[in-house]
């Protein structure tokens, strides 16, 4: 039986710190098929859905827009500041933007940060990945 590696704790302000890409979140650790992912926000991301799974967001500094647009087109926006938690259902048009700050996301392990679909081109400043490793 192989022996798994003793965890060890993670610091956000450390993780955070390591890295200054916006949009481009680290993976800081798996909870059984889950990413927990961290992120430098700034600027607008691009208009994507993710068809099968909820997208969970909680601000750790500054603060986090949503833009959501539901079945018939309509855009509404849900302003989010350091502390706030909100998840955005699944198949639910969404577009992240902030004028600067720090999010972290819980995601199945392997979601793409463009979701399964998205509007146009990907912004430069937008890192279209499944999470990079911390460090």
């Amino acid at each position: 039986m192989t022996q798994q590696p003793v965890p060890r704790p993670v610091n956000l302000v450390e993780a955070l710190a390591s890295f200054d890409d916006v949009y481009s979140p680290r993976i800081v650790t798996r909870v059984n098929d889950y990413d927990v992912r961290i992120a430098h926000v700034r600027g607008e991301h691009v208009w994507h859905v993710h068809e099968d799974t909820d997208e969970f967001f909680l601000v750790l500094d500054g603060r986090f827009d949503i833009a959501l647009r539901d079945a018939e087109g309509n855009e509404s926006t849900v302003v989010l500041h350091r502390g706030d938690t909100f998840t955005v259902p699944r198949g639910t048009e969404h577009r992240p933007s902030s004028p600067g700050g720090s999010i972290m996301m819980f995601e199945p392990s392997g979601t793409a940060t463009t979701g399964d679909r998205h509007d146009g081109d990907i912004p430069a400043h937008v890192d279209s990945t499944t999470g990079h490793a911390l460090g």
